[in-house]
This record gives structure tokens, C-alpha cells and sequence, in this order.
């Protein structure tokens, strides 16, 4: 009896994903530092992503939430929309996400349902993070996916323009005092 063929004999053997490796990691964290200062410049909380595809940016943003006044224009929302746009479909197999603070639990759950593959993020968000601080969505092993993640690259230079954007915020909002 002859054996039924097997599905990678039908469809071929899966595409080799090649992710950025570490020694990569400054290189797409300094464009995403930039997008950061670019967001910050616009008024936005400085906060830059890029997504990778290929050794190639596919998908770069700062935050938009106060240019577009749209609650969901976090950096890595609209990085995953342009690369989706570019790579013409909702599954971004292959892609590593660069950003400059930990993604919250909306960024995340993108993360997950859009099947990136590597996560690298900066500085860690101990008040709204959910890549390993207030919880890790993107590990968690309920899940149907799950993603490899590397932190706290260049998170000095993150922590930094964070706290300068936020000085600065807070200075323009103290009231003179009256004698």
C-alpha cells in the first residue's frame, strides 16, 4: 500500500526565519531612539519603535497618541501597521520589534496576535509594562503564541529621554506661586 504523502511533501518544508541576532540589537535601537526624539518633538511621549523584516525596517513610528489624538497610537501600533501594510498581510512571521520602552498590555497583545517573532525593548515600564513587569503576556504558555524577548538594550538612553520629556512637561504646568 502506498504511503500517503506528508504535508511538507505537499506544501515544502517551512521558510527559515533568521532573526536579528543581539550583536544587531544597538543598530535598530538607535533608529527607534530617533523615532522616540521625533514623537517628543510632536509633543508625544518619547517613545520610538521599528519593526525588521530581513536584515530591513519594514515599520517605523513614534508615538502619535496626542498628533493623531488617538488612544491606540502607541509607536509599536503603528509599526505593526505599516509592516503589515508592506508585507501585505496580518502575520508578521519573521519580524523582531525594536522599541524604546516595554510595551503595555494593548502593545502586547498586538505583539502576540500579529505572530512577531522577537521582541527587544529598552528601558522596562514598572508602572504600565507587560512584556516581564507587571505581567508577561508575550511568554504567557496559555496562549497560541509566544515570543522570544531580549530587554534592556540601550535602556539608559530611553530611561533619559523619558525623564527629560516628563521634567520638562512638568515645567510647563507648575503655576507661579502668588505671594
Amino acid at each position: 500500500m502506498a504511503q500517503s504523502p506528508s504535508s511538507e511533501d505537499i506544501i515544502g518544508p517551512p521558510p527559515t526565519i533568521v532573526l536579528p541576532s543581539p550583536s544587531d540589537d544597538d543598530r535598530w535601537m538607535m533608529v527607534a531612539l530617533d523615532a522616540a526624539d521625533h514623537a517628543a518633538r510632536q509633543g508625544d511621549v518619547p517613545v520610538g519603535a521599528v519593526v525588521v523584516h530581513d536584515g530591513r525596517i519594514i515599520g517605523r513610528s513614534g508615538n502619535r497618541r496626542e498628533q493623531d489624538q488617538d488612544p491606540t497610537g502607541h509607536a509599536e501600533l503603528v509599526a505593526l501597521r505599516q509592516a503589515a501594510r508592506h508585507l501585505g498581510h496580518w502575520r508578521l512571521v519573521g519580524c523582531a520589534l525594536y522599541v524604546t520602552l516595554e510595551p503595555c498590555a494593548m502593545c502586547a497583545g498586538a505583539l502576540v496576535n500579529s505572530r512577531v517573532d522577537l521582541l527587544v525593548y529598552g528601558a522596562s515600564d514598572p508602572k504600565g509594562g507587560f512584556c516581564g513587569s507587571l505581567g508577561n503576556l508575550v511568554r504567557d504558555p496559555r496562549l497560541n503564541h509566544r515570543l522570544d524577548v531580549r530587554s534592556g538594550v540601550l535602556a539608559e538612553a530611553s530611561r533619559t529621554r523619558l525623564k527629560a520629556f516628563f521634567a520638562e512637561r512638568r515645567r510647563q504646568t507648575r503655576r507661579p506661586r502668588s505671594l
